[in-house]
């Protein structure tokens, strides 16, 4: 396997009002060919921020104040306008959380889909590259107004644009939060099918925890801008060591215990005003220590996964079989 995305201690602030938040606090992650990576977390975790930053996509206010970012070798931060552009458009696919909200409405799909692909395309060649999003009756698609489609079948001309060119890496960010769940789990498969096709990377953003666990070979953990545990799901699903990992697992929803009540996580995220110097889920953590509320933990290799805890390997964080509650 080659890399065909990097990220080495990303650190993101954006500011507003005259404060600064920091939305990742020293995120690295490789992503290789053909892996399928599951980002999960709750929300202001930076998930998103994350997956934006792979593109140089953040908003106006968005500072990388530390870090790089690598796609296909190319350093995305320090390219040059034109060197980025076209990074973009032939090594990077976004498919977004409204697929309405990523199509021209005022185009014809298979005019968008012509642009995806930088030639003027036959309508045999448009209705290949729809075909393989799952679309039925390409023609009858690529003819139409992207309001003249169901949700499913938009998300689906998105991921027909996404994949146009072959690119190396596809960022889906909640690419099924807007979907009817009878067509949730149907887009999630025709995206990592096309990842296995293809070669490419994936990162598939989310707050469905069972579907990630269930579908994405690898899980990467975030809590307060920092990767807190990633490994083979099999293997951080087995046997979680980071405390937000096992608290997030219970939270999750179909867990509900006796009374149908979900075990919540006491407390709310941290909003960080600058970089944490401890343990960042120490207000929250059942297992807390004074050294947690005093040193930043380093990331240590625990059974085969990477955890940010200070205790993971010590056995005061104890290791709990949750497999049951992703299954």
């Amino acid at each position: 396997m080659s890399a065909v995305a990097e990220i080495r201690d990303l650190v993101v602030s954006y500011a507003s009002d005259g404060k600064t938040t920091y939305a990742l606090d020293g995120v690295s992650l490789i992503v290789e060919a053909g892996d399928a990576i599951g980002i999960v977390g709750e929300s202001g975790s930076g998930k998103s921020t994350l997956g934006m930053a792979i593109g140089k996509l953040l908003a106006p206010n968005a500072t990388f104040e530390q870090g790089e970012v690598f796609v296909s070798g190319h350093s995305v931060l320090r390219c040059e306008p034109s060197e980025l552009r076209s990074l973009r458009r032939d090594r990077l696919g976004f498919v977004f959380q409204n697929p309405m909200a990523a199509l021209d409405p005022t185009m014809r799909v298979g005019r968008q889909i012509e642009l995806a692909l930088g030639k003027r395309a036959s309508q045999a060649e448009i209705g290949v590259l729809l075909g393989r999003a799952g679309l039925a009756d390409p023609a009858a698609v690529a003819a139409s107004f992207p309001h003249e489609l169901s949700g499913g079948m938009a998300q689906r001309v998105v991921i027909a644009l996404s994949i146009a060119r072959g690119p190396a890496i596809v960022v889906a960010d909640e690419p099924t939060a807007s979907l009817d769940a009878s067509i949730k789990v149907v887009i999630l498969e025709l995206l990592l099918a096309l990842g296995r096709e293809t070669g490419c990377g994936l990162l598939v953003m989310t707050h469905d925890l069972k579907m990630a666990a269930l579908r994405c070979e690898r899980i990467v953990v975030m809590y307060a801008g920092r990767v807190v545990e990633a490994g083979r799901s099999s293997e951080v699903f087995a046997a979680p060591r980071h405390p937000y990992t096992q608290a997030l697992v219970r939270a999750a929803a179909g867990n509900e215990g006796s009374g149908g009540r979900l075990e919540p996580i006491p407390g709310v995220p941290p909003l960080l005003r600058e970089r944490s110097r401890n343990c960042a889920f120490a207000p929250r953590c059942p297992f807390v220590q004074p050294l947690c509320r005093s040193e930043r933990p380093p990331e240590i290799a625990v059974e085969g996964r990477s955890v940010a805890c200070h205790f993971a390997a010590s056995g005061l964080v104890p290791a709990r079989d949750l497999r049951e509650s992703v299954s």
